[in-house]
């Protein structure tokens, strides 16, 4: 996401401070959790804790951080002893990945080119070079837009972790021929995790070949903001627009850019930036500009970020480029645009997660199959992206999504647990691990970034601190988001 200061509108009182707190919150070495105290619109549901918490390895990077899972698998709760597996409703977000094309490291590299050659380049800016030439190489190579080594690993892992926690569904698939379904969006690096899940699925137990069935594609399912008309309309709305000039305006952004590029370029060099002397345009799409400090930090973010996701493919350290206080203030930037553009958003609207029933509506015809013994699959694995991800963390008010913002109340860390790496990191995924037990009573624990996590609203586990849920009460409670 590329972030311009365009400078027009006023900016809200709540943004005037986020600069120095987005920096006390997200420093490394911190605490595992953060508290804050909320407001605006969000519901308990008898695990209120886990929605205040705010965990925050990761948060620098935003939703570009590297997946990790949230739990310890030996921490789970067991299923009551007479119950088995019979399903694994899944989605996921693809992993980690390369820049999406060919933009923040070639305006980089053209005005790197610039200093260079007119001696405008501090000790600093020099070793940039070596490290822009490095990830321009890397692409070159490979590609932009794909799954990286890392991400493909990401994904793999997650597959042999859910085989060894529901090994005993996937030997009754293989003993009863059941299939199991691959699905994704489509687009190259959804395509490639389902791939390397599949691997990872035989790496851990390899008779699943002859049940695993071949991969097909569903946009509506798992591409649903692309065409989705209240959500298009939203993108292009002078609500968003105005909310994005805002953030766009908070003064400790600029500070903070101004810091970044004087530790790269010459005061002179500066100087021209400044004065509005280069307007260089990306030869990737040719829509993106480099022409303020803003503009040359922001793009040095986005390559800060995806950095560490392409650590197994590209030899580059970017953290000499920002130091933990930098990154925070643009992590800010981008978390609160990603809240705005695709989270819980403005307060009485649900027009950014709405669309995202059709996966709700999915995963529930699956496990009320499966209650009915009608269920055609022993598990469904999709592939999509931050876009569904994102809404339907907050369709479903899942931990960090339970708030949206009253218009006039900027997002900001105090008041809004939202965060980027939490909510949607690279692999992101929602499984629910479906049991049935005597008289085929069927109950269901989602795992969220594999935590246990409980069903919000007026859901109610089996038994109470559960995190099992009866299937005809997941047909109750969910009933207004499917």
């Amino acid at each position: 996401m590329s972030h311009r200061l365009r400078r027009r509108g006023r900016v809200g009182t709540a943004a005037l401070a986020v600069g120095t707190l987005a920096a006390a919150l997200f420093l490394q070495g911190g605490p595992a959790f953060a508290h804050g105290n909320g407001h605006g619109n969000g519901h308990g549901n008898g695990h209120g804790q886990q929605n205040e918490q705010v965990r925050t390895t990761g948060n620098l990077y935003g939703t570009k951080a590297v997946y990790e899972p949230f739990q310890d698998a030996r921490t789970y709760e067991k299923a009551p002893g007479s119950y088995h597996p019979v399903l694994i409703e899944h989605v996921s977000r693809h992993g980690a990945r390369a820049l999406s094309s060919k933009k923040y490291d070639d305006l980089l590299w053209q005005l790197w080119q610039i200093a260079d050659a007119d001696g405008g380049l501090t000790e600093l800016g020099e070793q940039l070079g070596a490290d822009l030439q490095e990830i321009i190489a890397v692409h070159d190579d490979l590609g932009y837009g794909i799954l990286s080594t890392l991400g493909a690993q990401e994904q793999a892992q997650i597959a042999e972790r859910a085989v060894a926690r529901m090994r005993s569904l996937f030997t009754t698939a293989v003993a009863h021929d059941t299939p199991i379904s691959i699905v994704s969006s489509g687009v190259d690096r959804a395509v490639d995790s389902a791939d390397s899940f599949v691997d990872g699925l035989e790496e851990a137990y390899p008779a699943l070949a002859e049940v695993i069935t071949p991969q097909t594609y569903d946009k509506d399912l798992l591409y649903f903001h692309d065409s989705d008309p209240a959500y298009l309309a939203y993108e292009d709305s002078d609500q968003l627009a105005e909310v994005n000039d805002e953030l766009e305006q908070v003064p400790a952004i600029a500070t903070t850019a101004r810091d970044v590029v004087n530790r790269l370029f010459t005061p002179e060099f500066v100087a021209r930036i400044d004065a509005g002397e280069f307007d260089l345009v990306d030869h990737g799409k040719g829509k993106t500009h480099l022409q303020t400090v803003v503009d040359v930090a922001s793009d040095i973010y986005e390559l800060y970020v995806i950095a560490p996701g392409m650590a197994l493919d590209a030899d580059v350290d970017m953290t000499p480029y920002l130091t933990d206080e930098d990154a925070a203030t643009f992590a800010y930037l981008s978390d609160a645009k990603d809240f705005y553009e695709k989270g819980p958003a403005f307060a009485g609207s649900d027009v950014t997660y709405e669309m995202s029933h059709v996966l709700v509506d999915a995963f529930l015809d699956s496990v009320e199959a499966a209650a009915n013994g009608e269920e055609a699959y022993a598990a469904e694995f999709r592939f999509a992206h931050a876009e569904e991800i994102i809404p339907l963390a907050a369709l479903l008010k899942l931990p960090g999504s339970t708030v949206s913002q009253p218009a006039g109340d900027l997002f900001d860390y105090a008041g809004n647990p939202w965060r980027g790496a939490q909510v949607a990191p690279m692999a992101a995924n929602l499984q629910w691990d479906v049991y049935q037990g005597p008289h085929h009573r069927t109950i269901v624990k989602m795992l969220y970034n594999e935590q246990e996590t409980a069903f919000g609203g007026t859901c109610r586990p089996i038994h109470p601190n559960s995190f099992f849920y009866s299937a005809d009460e997941l047909t109750r409670c969910l009933a207004d988001v499917r």
